[in-house]
């Protein structure tokens, strides 16, 4: 059972290492990735490409995977909001949504380390 909607249509982003879908409606666009069978760096890497899709929108970047990544998070500012959720099989479900704090979060650092 896959746990992105089957109505979402797969889509080209530059530098992501895993298939990534776009579920638009009302002119908003929600972007979704699976990365809960790889391991670092590819959370991180395809984090930060989905969240230059959602930048200074209202769309929202879904990630699955099989942790939270506190690494990731900890490389975002205040213009970068999460949630995480735990869904089924002991998966994780974590939402971003870009919001206007003043700061901008470096969307281009996605090493792994410091």
């Amino acid at each position: 059972m896959s746990l992105i909607p089957s109505e979402a249509k797969k889509i080209e982003v530059e530098g992501a290492t895993v298939d990534f879908f776009e579920l638009a409606k009302d002119g908003v666009s929600d972007y979704y990735f699976d990365t809960s069978k790889t391991g670092p760096p590819h959370p991180m890497v395809n984090g930060m490409c989905g969240l230059k899709l959602i930048k200074n929108t209202k769309g929202k970047l879904i990630m699955i995977n099989h942790k939270a990544p506190g690494g990731f998070f900890d490389k975002l500012d205040a213009d970068v909001k999460h949630t995480v959720e735990d869904i089924e099989g002991g998966l994780v479900r974590v939402t971003f949504t870009s919001v206007d704090a003043g700061v901008d979060s470096d969307l281009d650092q996605a090493s792994c380390r410091g």
